[in-house]
């Protein structure tokens, strides 16, 4: 009994503080439809291609619309080593991506969101060099995947916001 007062009091009490969900009403409603109407401007390199595919899908969850945004994005990838061992090689490299992003209304040229984003991976630098670029191409296509996720939250949340 007193469980099922206290959750109806926090119940209550978030009810009244606001909170709603980013993407209601699924993918007909006005975040989705927002993001699908984005356009994302060609990004260089491998690692410009991985970024473009990963934020295609997450904008296109709700179908193609026409193109209200566009999306520029620049990335800087980089690698450094890390723990040099005592025969002077690195035994651990780190991959580092970061994007820095603007929203643009195309309606009027307006920058609605000009931000940066990024995440970074640990990489095992071991014998077979095969495995070792294996690994940071790996990398690379999880760190695309993670600050692709983080760009769309962004983004996300200044369309929900402008609606």
């Amino acid at each position: 009994m007193i469980r099922a007062l206290i959750l109806a009091a926090i119940v209550f009490t978030l009810s009244a503080c606001g909170l709603q969900p980013m993407y209601a009403g699924g993918s007909s409603g006005q975040v989705a439809q927002g993001l699908a109407a984005i356009e994302v401007a060609p990004i260089q390199g491998k690692a410009g291609w991985l970024m473009q595919n990963a934020l295609n899908d997450r904008f296109g969850v709700a179908g193609n619309a026409t193109p209200q945004y566009r999306l520029d994005v620049r990335l800087d990838d980089q690698i450094e080593g890390l723990g040099v061992l005592s025969d002077d090689t690195v035994g651990r490299e780190r991959r580092i991506l970061r994007a820095r992003f603007q929203l643009i209304d195309l309606a009027n040229g307006d920058i609605l969101l000009d931000r940066t984003a990024g995440s970074d991976a640990g990489i095992d630098v071991v014998s077979s060099e095969y495995a070792t670029i294996a690994a940071e191409e790996r990398a690379l296509e999880n760190l695309a995947q993670d600050v692709a996720g983080r760009i769309a939250t962004q983004v996300a949340l200044v369309l929900r916001e402008a609606q």
